[in-house]
């Protein structure tokens, strides 16, 4: 891994009051997750050479990173699975990384409900539940059929479309667990191809239905995890245009300069944000409006063990919980990614746990990977606490960006207000959308940005999430 250096000093540009130390560039990007990458290597697409991507980690990747534990175990930031909406996107996988080097998977996943697995999606499953709980859950959904009331947020909207049975069955512990906020204060419009709707017809098949959604078929690297796909892309960029290992301390919009955490200046044209909205208007001084966006941090824990997976998740990519008898909300068999995510292919392997947590729902930091284990034991994931030689924790803040009630005016107020000062805000968190934080999406929302400040385009991902879905 690279160590963080002092940065290349540049030339300066001649006639400021700080001219020996401001570096010029016309385009500065904030941040080396996807989206900024995506701007960058687009900007090289276009023959440009005047830019900087500033990102205060050793290396890019952002919270699609990759990390080895001490016992040799990989760790991704969270269950992140590669699949595309864009073939630009897919031409850029393959330039990351050889054939050879990429595992394809046909997703395997399920739920853990009632002390019994059923497939993913629930709703498209409810032959595997007991007699009683099938019946409640089409009753429910035959009800639902015939309203056409309006949902007034996402509780409401998972009533109105699923109907009392699956929503108490599944639907809202579910949510509340992996929102970790209120049902009723989310808005519903982030849903798009995210949620599978249901029909009586395709219940009535009496068969399961896995091949739902887009990543039905996913890749994933061979070595290195998610990361190294965008360590691979990252060395695409000419070090030149790269600022590892600085961080932004300040942001005078009017001068348009940035000062790094080293005391270098750099005075930007335009200003691509991939941090956090309410980092960004905290640092500008803009109105605290965007301190109202709601947000979850995410516990991500990986266990470790020697030995071979129990018989009954041995194929499994993920899991699902949305009861009280766990903690976590999702649990990836991370060695079936990729054997090499484990030190010793064949004799050990990996299990990587997701807990959210907001004030609606805190967590003892102490014990939750001790609670974890313990869940994990109960439910039958781990056969032996004596095989774990690993356990591994990191805590994401902010780990997913929540889509609240008022989101949709606050971006509507915000995101316009930065452009007038030249400063455009994408990706994950940079424009706070959910329905379109994946990595493929993000990426996107880096290369349509700079389409948009150069050619002048329009930029679908951010502006039409829903149409960006559909066409996949």
């Amino acid at each position: 891994m690279a160590r963080c250096q002092t940065p290349p000093q540049s030339p300066a540009r001649q006639g400021g009051v700080e001219d020996l130390l401001v570096e010029h560039t016309e385009i500065a990007i904030i941040g080396a997750g996807p989206t900024g990458i995506g701007a960058a290597l687009r900007l090289l697409e276009l023959g440009r050479k005047d830019f900087l991507l500033i990102d205060a980690a050793e290396e890019p990747g952002g919270l699609s990173s990759s990390h080895v534990d001490s016992q040799g175990f990989t760790w991704d930031l969270g269950g992140h699975v590669q699949f595309s909406h864009y073939r630009k996107f897919d031409e850029y996988m393959d330039l990351a990384l050889p054939p050879a080097e990429w595992l394809w998977h046909e997703r395997e996943s399920w739920i853990w409900i009632n002390n019994r697995f059923v497939p993913y999606p629930f709703q498209n499953n409810l032959h595997r539940l007991d007699p009683a709980d099938r019946q409640r859950a089409v009753e429910g959904l035959r009800k639902a059929a015939l309203q056409c009331q309006t949902p007034a947020n996402f509780r409401e909207w998972i009533l109105t479309t699923f109907g009392q049975g699956i929503a108490d069955l599944f639907m809202f512990p579910y949510n509340l667990k992996v929102w970790a906020h209120p049902l009723d204060q989310l808005d519903f419009r982030w849903v798009a191809e995210r949620v599978s709707l249901p029909s009586l017809e395709s219940i009535r098949l009496q068969q399961d239905q896995v091949s739902w959604g887009p990543n039905r078929r996913f890749r994933f690297p061979l070595y290195g995890g998610t990361g190294a796909i965008w360590r691979s892309l990252g060395r695409r960029i000419p070090a030149a245009n790269l600022r590892m290992c600085s961080r932004v301390e300040a942001i005078d919009s009017s001068r348009r300069i940035i000062t790094l955490s080293c005391g270098r200046k750099l005075n930007y044209e335009r200003l691509v944000n991939t941090a956090p909205l309410n980092w960004l208007c905290r640092v500008l001084g803009f109105p605290a409006r965007t301190e109202r966006l709601k947000s979850s941090s995410v516990h991500v824990i990986g266990i470790g063990m020697r030995g071979h997976p129990p018989k009954s998740i041995s194929k499994m990519c993920w899991m699902y919980f949305p009861g009280p008898d766990s903690s976590f909300y999702r649990v990836t068999v991370f060695s079936n990614y990729s054997p090499h995510n484990v030190p010793s292919p064949g004799s050990t392997w990996s299990l990587m746990a997701e807990v959210s947590e907001t004030e609606h729902s805190p967590r003892d930091r102490k014990r939750l990977v001790d609670d974890v284990v313990a869940q994990m034991v109960s439910i039958g994931l781990i056969p032996d606490t004596g095989a774990i030689l690993s356990r591994w924790h990191r805590v994401l803040t902010p780990g997913y960006p929540t889509p609240s009630l008022e989101r949709e005016s606050i971006l509507r107020d915000t995101l316009p207000a930065l452009q007038a000062r030249h400063i455009y805000s994408r990706g994950r968190f940079g424009a706070w959308k959910y329905e379109v934080s994946n990595q493929d999406h993000s990426f996107m929302q880096g290369v349509e940005v700079i389409d948009r400040i150069l050619l002048g385009l329009f930029e679908p991902t951010l502006n039409q999430p829903d149409a960006v879905e559909e066409a996949a």
